[in-house]
């Protein structure tokens, strides 16, 4: 028979496929209205809570801005599950983490001012002998501002060894940004199940319940926690469509569901404090959802580098994954800056980082190999803070070879991604980070003692400089005119 024309049909929306290191499906795209159903047909269709659901679930609704903000930030979430989450036991205030800190007003005596450079080396795992999980595991190391006030945010380490059971968190203070920097996180959600690795980001946004499992064991990662705002992606200018991270590369789960009806615990962070629900089901019963306020992964390895193809630098601000917005305009609360391999061929430049004193706070991290001439002991789970307009650059010996090196296409950053969290807002710094943590250092200031006023080796260039413009040389009594 003859051949016809037709070709084929996809069989339903792109998805991912599962790798050996991440069983689970993901939607893909930043900022997309997704729906997915576990059970097909289980969404209503043409409206969003019919009379009587499929199966008899209940609706539930979810917010993530007010109702009557603009339609491109407007958020929200339908949910359709086996239990809603208003059948609950009630609410018990649970006992302080002495290590967890919301108020970063200099006012509170259990934060402090920091003038000058600090660093940590890698932050220390819990003991063999104690179970930690996620949550109980969450320390403070710095940030701005309060929940109350709805703008600010929160810098926090986990250091966990135990996987969550029949317990889920839930923060109703903000967004958290999550960087596993050892061992992968298994993160069941209302909205399905995301596994995250060394090199990817998380955001589980503010009132979406998750629990989190270690399949490798022992884990340590980075948090940034926001106040007031969600994450966005940065505006890309006459860079035009594409560039930096692009919506494709991000990724949201499909609905999963459990059927458990067996006692649980949600951990809920209100206004920093810690309170227990109980209730008599899992919260993670979902069998369909839809909307565009959901958590979401991302792979940092996937980062569209743009840089100068001809000499100096451009901003750092072009290295930005994620921004979240302050409530002054072209201002942000933070901006998640990476900095990953690339090729670096600017000609007749300084290439480090020039010496510099920048109106925002910095907060780096480092996920996996090596940044060189940031301080002495920048490892993997450690980290460095600068407040804002504190003079900071390279060691001498990194300005040396800046300053005198031959300059060809090179490649800097292979095997390596550490990162950045900027802000506008001023840090305190938590009393376990400056007391407790046992890892804090200054930054040693005799990286710096080589930059010697070489200026100084040049006067009688200078003077002769100045002689043949008919200027007075160095040194020369001022006339008063």
């Amino acid at each position: 028979m003859p051949l016809t024309t037709s070709g084929a049909t996809a069989p339903g929306a792109f998805s991912t496929k599962p790798t050996e290191k991440d069983p689970y499906k993901y939607q893909v795209g930043f900022g997309n209205r997704f729906a997915s159903e576990a059970i097909p047909g289980t969404l209503p269709q043409g409206q969003n809570s019919p009379q009587k659901c499929k199966y008899e679930l209940y609706t539930e609704g979810m917010t993530g801005s007010s109702f009557v903000a603009p339609r491109v930030d407007n958020l929200n979430a339908w949910l359709y599950r086996i239990r809603p989450s208003v059948a609950h036991k009630g609410f018990t205030r649970l006992p302080d983490n002495p290590d967890m800190e919301s108020c970063f007003l200099p006012l509170n005596p259990k934060v402090h001012v920091s003038p000058t450079q600090l660093a940590w080396h890698p932050f220390s795992l819990p003991q063999d002998s104690e179970q930690v999980d996620f949550v109980d595991g969450l320390k403070t190391v710095a940030g701005n501002g309060d929940p109350t006030l709805h703008e600010g945010l929160a810098i926090h380490m986990y250091l966990a060894n135990t996987s969550m059971e029949k317990r889920a968190f839930c923060n109703n203070d903000g967004d958290m940004l999550i960087l596993p920097q050892q061992g992968r996180l298994d993160i069941q959600t209302e909205f399905g199940r995301i596994m995250a690795r060394s090199g990817e980001l998380v955001v589980i946004q503010r009132g979406m319940k998750f629990k989190v499992a270690l399949p490798d064991g022992p884990s340590r990662g980075y948090i940034q926690e926001i106040y007031g705002s969600h994450y966005t992606l940065p505006e890309l200018g006459p860079l035009g469509g594409n560039g930096l991270a692009n919506p494709r590369d991000f990724e949201t789960p499909v609905a999963s569901f459990d059927i458990d009806q067996s006692p649980w615990e949600i951990v809920y962070k209100v206004c920093g404090q810690l309170h227990s629900c109980g209730q008599e089901h899992t919260p993670f019963d979902v069998v369909a959802w839809h909307g565009n306020y959901v958590p979401y992964k991302y792979a940092l390895e996937k980062f569209v580098n743009v840089g100068s193809i001809s000499k100096d630098h451009i901003d750092p601000s072009i290295f930005c994954v994620l921004t979240a917005k302050s409530k002054q305009a072209g201002v942000p609360l933070a901006d998640f800056l990476i900095f990953s391999p690339r090729w670096d061929v600017a000609t007749n430049t300084f290439r480090p980082p020039y010496y510099h004193r920048n109106s925002s706070t910095e907060f780096m991290g480092l996920l996996y190999g090596i940044y060189g001439g940031r301080s002495d002991g920048f490892q993997p789970g450690g980290a460095s803070y600068e407040t804002g307009f504190c003079p900071h650059g390279v060691s001498y010996e990194e300005f040396k070879k800046g300053s005198e090196g031959e300059q060809l296409p090179m490649r800097i950053h292979e095997g390596t991604i550490a990162f950045m969290f900027e802000s506008s807002m001023m840090f305190t710094i938590s009393d376990y980070a400056m007391n407790r943590s046992g890892k804090l250092h200054m930054h040693e200031p005799k990286m710096w003692d080589d930059l010697k006023g070489q200026f100084m080796n040049h006067i009688d260039e200078v003077n002769a400089d100045l002689k043949a413009a008919g200027l007075p040389p160095l040194g020369s009594e001022r006339k008063a005119h």
